[in-house]
């Protein structure tokens, strides 16, 4: 695999093959609607929607609003949407990807090899002029065993320690970092240390990625050298997994994602916060 994304028109080839990619749709959003009710109006012919707060992540508590999913709960949700250790996967949301992200990076640390992100999602699966099904296919019956753990992530001492000795990248809106508003979280501002690295600035206008040139400038001038010594967080754990995907896409493999993010880490009033 060449690439952790895979374009409409090349989906579109590749689900009319002998060995089509099993099709996770993964729509979902902060505040709603409910990602199950746009699945039923209509997804990617023959997908299986995954439901991103109850099969992608554990229940909300002291690790923040959306840990790590335990072993048995994810290989539940990828053992009905038919994933197997040997057939693609591709995921997509509405677009602009943050939440098929978040699928992407979890397969991925589960320990499957071939996952692909549908790059701008839907919507530029209809914009490709393709068509959508309100069929829900049958459960599958997969067989992928889930191995936690194979990319790297930090936890909150982890953060702390890149905030102080290596990179710590911000991937939330400018204003939330700086502290000038906190819609959901308990205190407002960032990790101190961190670098403001505002994920949505990896997207063009049409919710597509930037060209990996583009993104390997932008992550340059933003200090990545080594992604060793480079972790990722965000609100909860979600966008996160879209900065290392352009992180991927850039050319640094290999950083790491502080799962419990700001929603953990602003929740335990022993942990500092910087403002500005």
């Amino acid at each position: 695999m060449t690439s952790p994304l895979i374009t409409a028109a090349e989906l579109a080839a590749a689900l009319d093959s002998p060995h089509p990619p099993v099709l996770l749709d993964i729509r979902w959003q902060l505040g709603g609607p409910p990602g199950a009710e746009e699945y039923a109006k209509g997804h990617l012919p023959g997908a299986h929607y995954l439901d991103l707060d109850q099969e992608l992540a554990d229940p909300p508590g002291r690790a923040g609003r959306h840990p790590l999913p335990e072993t048995g709960r994810l290989t539940a949700a990828l053992h009905r949407a038919g994933v197997t250790s040997g057939r693609p996967v591709v995921a997509y949301d509405a677009g602009p990807s943050l939440s098929a992200a978040r699928a992407w990076w979890l397969l991925r640390w589960a320990g499957h090899l071939d996952v692909r992100v549908l790059d701008g999602g839907l919507a530029a699966w209809l914009a490709a002029g393709q068509t959508l099904s309100t069929e829900t296919p049958v459960p599958g019956d997969g067989d992928f065993q889930v191995e936690p753990g194979r990319l790297p992530t930090v936890d909150a001492a982890g953060a702390a320690e890149l905030g102080r000795a290596g990179l710590l990248l911000d991937a939330r809106a400018g204003e939330r970092y700086r502290g000038e508003t906190e819609p959901i979280d308990p205190r407002a501002g960032h990790i101190p240390g961190a670098t403001s690295a505002p994920t949505t600035e990896n997207l063009a206008a049409d919710g597509r990625f930037l060209p990996a040139a583009d993104l390997a400038s932008r992550f340059a001038a933003l200090g990545v050298t080594d992604p060793a010594n480079t972790a990722v967080y965000c609100g909860s754990g979600v966008t996160a997994a879209h900065q290392l995907l352009a992180l991927e896409l850039a050319g640094h493999k290999g950083a790491a994602l502080y799962p419990g993010s700001w929603s953990e880490w602003s929740a335990d009033p022993e942990n500092p916060v910087a403002i500005g």
